[in-house]
């Protein structure tokens, strides 16, 4: 393990120790801790794109700064921008029976919480929710992939020469360790990976009644509407499908559109994939896939549908390429509602088109299915796009293209029902972080003695008062 030099309870122990000492970090604590994360970011920009290259065997830099430097470096900006606002006790409105005594909100830090980071956007979902923990005034232990080996201890050893070890730690290891992990006693505890895993990460920090927020995933839709912009819908979609060569937790997982739009879609979708990735088979800015197992079950979804009836369009002529684990962008039509390609979480460069013939069927479909982390919606009425938000759950919502609710500070990123659970980003990632400590401040003169035992005429009448008015 990197990054710490005791076992994990005794590092918690440090950790806990330390924030003992200060419950309540001032503003110059937080922002001089933050200062120094987005320090590091800069400092090590180019190591760490050339590490999570090499862990997936091809990842362009260009992704990895544009989808995970930039979201991090832009989520430090704007939590030093508003963060000593939000550290301020908030007023809170008093009911009318218990003026003149006052309530208000004071926000406190949880404590030590601990963050696991998945494979996918090792860098952006390591750094995204520590900036949330350290604004809020939290000492932090973060559990990095063992998928992406040189990545985790490379983060590792920069967070040891940027902070103390009683500030944030981060540990390696194999999932034995992520168990040992999820298993200790934090004040707040946030998970990112899937569904599976975590079930398992709720059961463990339920033994310690430790708070959680699970970022999970699931089968996230895309809807073009009968309104929608075709050519636009389809090149928004791919671009969301395969950055990351699909391996996103909020990418599209499959389309459903009009029946007469389907050999359109298919059309235009050739086009578009051969101009955003033209030689696909020696294109540097198209990602692996992250391992040889990744790239066999994506293998194995799609035979497995082809063999049950489902029809396969490849987008270009690049190969497969077991050694690369380069895995082409493919549209699977007409495919079995049993296929596991239509019941799990794709997580890869598989597209299936669902076909509908009234919007209402489109609706009862993504309603009829678990609630999914991202929902997608390409169409221009406003009726359409009201009628599709009301009828449906998602964790979060993008219009007319894909992928963006993530990246906006303004808003909660979070699940839903199987998708997950809580929320962070911005000030929401603040309050996740925080205990915002409810306080009742009792006026010196108050008519809460005419409350007070014994009971008799007066309390009665002030009783049938506050039942009649309060």
């Amino acid at each position: 393990m990197h990054g710490q030099a005791l076992p994990l309870d005794a590092t918690l122990i440090r950790l806990r120790e330390a924030q003992s000492r200060d419950p309540q970090p001032s503003w110059h604590v937080r922002a001089d801790r933050l200062h120094r994360l987005a320090r590091m970011l800069r400092e090590q920009r180019g190591a760490f794109a050339r590490a999570i290259d090499a862990d997936f065997g091809q990842r362009p830099v260009e992704e990895t700064e544009l989808l995970e430097l930039f979201p991090a470096l832009s989520a430090i900006r704007y939590a030093l921008r508003r963060g000593k606002r939000w550290m301020r006790p908030r007023r809170a409105p008093t009911g009318l029976a218990f003026l003149p005594g006052r309530n208000r909100l004071l926000p406190q830090p949880r404590g030590v919480v601990g963050i696991v980071v998945p494979w996918n956007y090792p860098l952006y979902l390591a750094v995204g929710p520590l900036v949330d923990a350290l604004v809020a005034g939290n000492r932090v232990m973060v559990k990095m992939s063992e998928y992406t080996p040189r990545f985790s201890t490379l983060f590792a050893e920069q967070v040891a020469r940027s902070f103390a070890d009683d500030e944030v730690v981060v540990v390696t290891g194999d999932a034995a360790v992520a168990q040992a992990f999820t298993a200790l006693p934090f004040d707040y505890l946030l998970f990112t990976g899937s569904t599976a895993v975590g079930h398992q990460v709720m059961r463990a920090a339920s033994a310690n009644l430790t708070p959680v927020t699970l970022e999970l995933g699931g089968k996230s839709p895309a809807i073009v509407g009968p309104g929608a912009d075709l050519a636009q819908a389809v090149e928004r979609i791919l671009v969301g499908k395969l950055v990351n060569a699909g391996q996103t937790c909020i990418a599209p997982d499959y389309v459903l559109l009009p029946r007469a739009r389907v050999e359109d879609f298919v059309a235009t979708a050739r086009e578009a994939a051969a101009r955003l990735y033209p030689d696909l088979a020696r294109n540097r800015q198209y990602a692996s896939l992250v391992s040889e197992r990744h790239f066999a079950r994506m293998v194995r979804l799609r035979d497995e549908a082809a063999a049950a009836g489902a029809h396969v369009q490849t987008l270009g002529t690049a190969s497969e390429d077991p050694a690369l684990r380069l895995f082409p962008p493919q549209l699977l039509l007409d495919v079995p509602q049993d296929a596991a390609v239509m019941r799990e979480e794709i997580f890869g460069p598989l597209l299936p088109l669902v076909a509908y013939d009234t919007l209402e069927q489109a609706i009862d479909y993504v309603a009829a299915r678990p609630h999914p982390l991202a929902l997608y919606l390409f169409e221009r009425d406003r009726r359409v796009i009201e009628r599709v938000l009301q009828a449906t759950q998602a964790g979060g919502v993008t219009l007319n293209d894909t992928l963006y609710h993530i990246a906006q500070h303004g808003l909660p990123f979070g699940g839903v029902g199987a998708s997950g659970m809580g929320g962070y980003h911005g000030r929401a990632g603040f309050d996740t972080f925080s205990h915002v400590k409810p306080v009742f401040a009792q006026s010196r003169w108050s008519g809460a003695g005419l409350l007070r035992p014994p009971y008799g005429p007066r309390f009665r009448r002030m009783l049938e008062l506050l039942l009649r008015h309060g």
